[in-house]
């Protein structure tokens, strides 16, 4: 018999350990874990440890190079990527759990064991392009399955509402018409990329649809935003999956960035969303979200809206700036 959700989940075997002060830490987890508790839906989750990803499957998404360099790093004993991404001797292990999470997650719900998956795991992933690590993200976990189930023949959609563009699963997918990447962020914000004019390849036209949206943008548009454009455009494209990478860095209390959303807000979109694939065909994966209140309050309303639970810890918000961009996009999207 199915569960409701299950969890994919290991904080005590995360070992990607966090040099002082940085925002992507360990303690992001457990707050996003003990969300679920205070939702109160610990009866209707199973917690299982997710396997260790293979370095051949993590090469679905990335090149050989870059998957031997972050193994080799690992071995070194870690140390700094970049500016902001870093390595801990740990980090090849719990890197390769997260994107171990995800897989578990895509194979338990096509066995029929749960209705919704969540992969809650670090680092988060959607910056990492195929040869390179970045803002914070070592593998892109959810590029990883989408990839996996392309090369199945299996059409996946991938609704990336960090606040941040996922220039990682962007560039992997730009000219594959196998899978859709839409990316509701803040513009201008790290790292610079995700214009509304970025629609796919010469191979994949219309397959990569991003929102990006003015500092102080609100609930109320991101659910027009999902009605009036994503939505459409899902449904045009036909997906076999859905994927949510969420990030809860949207929120407003987050320190990283400026839009207005609440834990309603997200919930909100998870509803509308899960209704654009089938039944049992839904995963979340945990990205951003650097504020640990709200990355508990996000995480347990978004998990409680998809199984028709109405745990809302905070009001739905509601604003008109960020209108224009919808405007735009349904323009050039023919909606």
């Amino acid at each position: 018999m199915a569960v409701p959700i299950a969890v994919f989940t290991s904080a005590e075997l995360d070992m990607h350990s966090a040099p002082a002060g940085h925002p992507e830490c360990p303690a992001r987890l457990d707050a996003a874990l003990a969300g679920i508790s205070e939702a109160g839906l610990i009866d209707a989750v199973e917690f299982r440890v997710p396997r260790l990803a293979t370095a051949a499957e993590i090469g679905a998404a990335h090149t050989v190079e870059h998957v031997a360099l972050i193994k080799g790093i690992a071995e070194r004993g870690g140390g700094m990527i970049d500016g902001d991404t870093y390595m801990a001797p740990g980090s090849w292990t719990t890197a390769s759990r997260a994107v171990g999470a995800v897989l578990d997650g895509v194979d338990a719900l096509r066995a029929g064991e749960c209705d919704v998956a969540f992969a809650a795991s670090r680092p988060p992933g959607h910056h990492a392009v195929a040869d390179q690590a970045m803002g914070f993200c070592l593998f892109n976990n959810v590029a990883v399955a989408a990839a996996l189930l392309a090369q199945r023949g299996e059409r996946v959609a991938i609704v990336d509402w960090d606040v941040h563009h996922g220039n990682g699963t962007q560039d992997i997918f730009y000219d594959d018409p196998r899978v859709l990447y839409v990316s509701t962020h803040e513009s201008p914000l790290y790292p610079g990329t995700g214009r509304a004019d970025e629609t796919g390849g010469p191979n994949a036209p219309m397959s990569n649809l991003n929102l990006p949206f003015p500092s102080g943008t609100r609930g109320d548009v991101f659910r027009r935003a999902v009605d009036e454009v994503i939505a459409p455009v899902v449904a045009r494209f036909a997906p076999d999956w859905l994927f949510i990478s969420a990030g809860f860095d949207g929120h407003r209390a987050d320190p990283l960035a400026g839009l207005e959303l609440t834990s309603a807000d997200f919930a909100d979109l998870a509803v509308r969303l899960q209704s654009l694939v089938p039944a049992g065909r839904t995963l979340v994966a945990l990205e951003g979200g650097y504020d640990l209140e709200a990355l508990a309050y996000s995480t347990g309303a978004t998990l409680s809206a998809l199984i028709g639970e109405t745990y809302r810890p905070e009001l739905a918000s509601a604003g008109e700036i960020g209108v224009p961009t919808i405007i735009a996009a349904k323009q050039r999207w023919n909606l």
